[in-house]
């Protein structure tokens, strides 16, 4: 008779293989459960087990869909620091997304619509206002376009702070993986905010599809922040080491970085000491609705979170109505209350 526990360990294990395939299946596919952009991996900056520091001069070519030749991982920049490339190209797919979710709205009238970022359980219902006299406005055309290049940016942006949120408060969202550990980790927005930009981009570069225009965009973007080698960007997350965080398997991230922009802007974290830089940081502007709001238009931003620490987010937000645009600043400074009690550091 073979162990009870013994079967229950084997079961595990084969559960997590199956459970793992399915991940990097799911990953490779273009077309995801929710209709929007594949899942892609992200990685911590750290010189830890298992993170992947790629040669910045062969990174494959983008893809929105199915690939085997795209390369993800962390780089680091003399002027922006490190860069997560998978959430630079997944939030560049989601910006593509989005874009052409607020093209269509407004180009049919509707009210509104709703999203939900693969691999989230979060439901984002957007409600849109209309100026007077819309039906009748000669450049509904070009007007369109200005608003979808920049509220879909937004939207993105916005549903990546949404993500961080939640790993924050504990949400798990393959239901075994450390989410906390990476949650507002130093890289995470910047990279985020960079992929909004590289795709609209591409978006609007004629004669080329969008893989192959985010291929050249991002390369040509990392070469203006003066990438460093794969040693370089190395030995950067080494030099944190003990500072910035501890651990190697799963690494605790001492420091966490509560910079989503709200003052319009945000500053990457660099690595001091570093010898092979002598740039200076480039803010990097975030996404706004200046342009929808200049048209005329309003709109409303809802998010439902279908997790069950929802109750915590409640609790920081101050209600279970949450807005981003206004309970988003409510919940960063309840977790920078929390950041401190567990005896971390943050910047802002």
């Amino acid at each position: 008779m073979i162990n009870t526990n013994i079967k229950q360990k084997r079961a595990a294990i084969i559960f997590m293989s199956y459970l793992g395939l399915i991940i990097t299946l799911a990953s490779m596919c273009g077309c995801s459960l929710t209709g929007g952009p594949r899942v892609r991996a992200g990685h911590l900056p750290t010189d830890t087990h298992g993170i992947a520091f790629p040669n910045p001069d062969k990174l494959g070519k983008h893809s929105y869909g199915i690939t085997l030749f795209e390369v993800g991982g962390i780089v680091y920049t003399c002027k922006a620091g490190h860069l997560d490339l998978g959430h630079i190209r997944g939030n560049a797919d989601n910006t593509r997304y989005l874009v052409k979710k607020v093209r269509s709205a407004l180009t049919n009238n509707s009210k509104g619509f709703g999203f939900t970022i693969t691999g989230e359980l979060s439901r984002h219902k957007i409600k849109l206002t209309y100026p007077a006299g819309w039906e009748n406005n000669p450049d509904r055309e070009r007007i369109i376009n200005e608003i979808a290049y920049a509220t879909g940016p937004y939207l993105s942006y916005q549903a990546t702070i949404w993500h961080e949120i939640l790993t924050w408060f504990g949400v798990h969202f393959m239901g075994f993986e450390q989410e906390f550990n990476s949650s507002f980790s130093w890289e995470d927005m910047y990279s985020n905010v960079l992929g909004t930009q590289l795709a609209v981009k591409a978006m609007k570069t004629p004669g080329q599809s969008f893989d192959q225009a985010m291929t050249a965009e991002l390369n040509k973007k990392l070469k203006e922040l003066n990438v460093q080698p794969k040693a370089v960007a190395i030995k950067a997350s080494d030099k944190m080491r003990n500072i910035w965080y501890t651990g190697n398997l799963v690494p605790d991230m001492k420091i966490r970085n509560l910079d989503i922009g709200l003052d319009g802007s945000i500053a990457p974290m660099l690595v001091p000491g570093i010898t092979e830089c002598a740039d200076s940081p480039v803010n990097i502007t975030v996404p706004t609705l200046k342009v929808l709001r200049n048209h005329g238009f309003e709109i409303t931003h809802q998010v439902k979170p279908n997790v069950l620490e929802q109750g915590k987010i409640y609790k920081a937000a101050g209600t279970k109505d949450i807005h981003p645009e206004k309970h988003y600043p409510i919940i960063m400074k309840a977790i920078k209350q929390q950041v401190i009690q567990k005896g971390y550091k943050y910047v802002e």
